[in-house]
């Protein structure tokens, strides 16, 4: 009785899964055909029924697209499992998507682990264009991110000594400088967002990269079959326990000056301001503080790591940034604000790193919300575009050697990263461009600078530079995955 139960339910499963496999088969291959006639689509590679071009993408899918483009040209149509996609992997087509139909493809696809750990996709990096979106982007750029909140964080210098003195302490030992960095820049996001307590309890974010559902919306049932979606949950669980605490004691702490508020009581205050465009609840402002955190760490720690082993594993333009930097600075221990401007070569260290190692190799995803002309092709709305930075970096037609580390190649260049130059797009680009490159930037120029005025730097005993391990990881953004190790011998005494 037991067996003849087992085998009815088997059966079950069985048909219910192969009826799903069919419907999709026919939906994929009746909406390949409309749309082969009725559109003319970008180029395209083979692919296979059901999965489409997935089978395409490698662990590193920024590198695999590269290489498919090589192939089939800077504007492809691939389809990744039934989601319509469309990739581009140069500088005049990214222009064309992010200004010229910067609104068309201004939205965001709900993606399961957006909408998982971002309250329903209730964040600015994951909200779907509209008044919501408009009004979350105000207070970003207004409120939270503008220069003049930036100037008043102080704190940047405090924590920058912090860094000095972390990698004085092991000479003439090794320090491991991956952690060091990583450390200053968490500790100054959670002291931005008044969250001091999150560095001890942050949570791995690289579940935001390949989800099975995101391609498969119809049989979206099946991540429940696997562990990803309890992950998500449990993630999700542990960050809004901490919010939840980290705003009861902002609500019961005294009214504090305006110079004292941080971004929880920025939050707080347009909660409850009878001004307010589109009114904040608790989640929201939940969302917006994950958003800071886990924007404001990841991207930024990698770039900066980046920065360092291309300077240690370059020692001639190690000297070089390094000189620059102390005839600016002088006879000081510290670096100021009002030198980074003056640090012009040490600038051009950042963009090419930003060049040749983008944090974010893709810019996030966008979604078409209306039918689009691009390059002459048709593309349909609610398609999905990835713009391949990665690839633009390393395109021969802009950049001479593009696989080598040269920062000269942007002294006295006009472009730039703010998002007009469409060569160089750590930080996107349009609407959806970040809002928070002036505080990014500033966390690294500052940092940057003052490990290159404080320390001379080698590598331990019987290491080459071609002995680093540059292997690189891919999530929702791609770091190393060794940590770097070097010797950091101080010229003075730490600040």
């Amino acid at each position: 009785m037991a067996l003849l139960q087992w085998l009815n339910q088997s059966l079950t499963i069985f048909f219910l899964l192969t009826s799903v496999l069919l419907a999709i088969m026919l939906k994929f291959v009746l909406q390949n055909r409309f749309r082969k006639t009725k559109l003319n689509l970008p180029p395209s590679p083979p692919m296979l029924p059901i999965i489409g071009h997935l089978h395409q993408l490698s662990e590193m899918p920024h590198i695999s697209l590269h290489r498919l483009a090589g192939k089939h040209g800077p504007i492809m149509f691939l389809r990744l499992g039934e989601i319509p996609t469309l990739v581009l992997s140069s500088a005049r087509l990214a222009k064309e998507a992010l200004k010229t139909h910067d609104i068309a493809f201004a939205s965001r696809p709900q993606l399961v682990a957006a909408k998982t750990l971002m309250y329903g996709c209730t964040d600015m990096g994951f909200a779907p264009y509209g008044a919501y979106w408009r009004t979350l982007r105000k207070i970003c750029i207004l409120e939270l991110l503008s220069a003049k909140r930036v100037e008043s964080f102080n704190f940047i210098r405090e924590e920058v000594a912090r860094l000095v003195n972390r990698v004085a302490k092991p000479y003439p030992g090794i320090v491991n400088l991956s952690k060091l960095l990583e450390q200053y820049i968490n500790d100054v996001v959670c002291r931005t967002v008044h969250l001091a307590r999150i560095f001890q309890k942050q949570e791995n974010m690289k579940g935001m990269g390949f989800n099975l559902g995101d391609y498969f919306p119809s049989i979206g049932f099946v991540q429940n079959l696997t562990s990803m979606k309890s992950e998500l949950q449990r993630t999700f669980r542990r960050f809004d326990q901490f919010f939840d605490e980290v705003i009861s004691e902002h609500l019961n702490y005294a009214t504090k000056k305006e110079e004292h508020k941080d971004m929880v009581d920025t939050l707080l205050d347009l909660q409850k301001s009878e001004s307010a465009e589109i009114p904040l609840n608790m989640n929201n402002i939940k969302a917006v503080l994950l958003d800071m955190f886990a924007g404001g760490t990841d991207t930024t720690f990698i770039t900066f790591d980046w920065a360092m082993t291309e300077l240690i594993m370059s020692p001639n333009v190690m000297r070089k940034a390094q000189a620059e930097v102390r005839a600016v600075v002088g006879g000081k221990k510290k670096v100021e604000e009002r030198d980074l401007e003056h640090l012009h070569f040490m600038r051009a260290v950042i963009k090419e790193t930003f060049r040749l190692h983008p944090a974010g190799p893709f810019i996030m995803p966008r979604e078409s919300i209306e039918n689009v002309v691009i390059d002459g092709y048709n593309i349909p709305a609610k398609t999905r575009i990835y713009i391949n930075v990665w690839a633009i970096g390393r395109d021969p037609k802009i950049w001479e050697n593009p696989e080598t580390f040269e920062p000269e190649r942007f002294v006295g260049s006009s472009i730039d990263f703010r998002g007009q130059s469409f060569e160089l797009l750590p930080f996107g680009s349009g609407r959806r461009g970040c809002p928070g490159i002036i505080f990014g930037t500033t966390i690294l120029e500052l940092g940057l600078a003052q490990l290159l005025h404080s320390f001379d730097w080698d590598l331990p005993p019987g290491v080459k530079p071609e002995d680093i391990d540059n292997t690189e990881y891919f999530g929702l953004s791609v770091g190393r995955k060794v940590p770097l190790h070097a010797i950091a011998k101080p010229r003075f005494n730490p600040c």
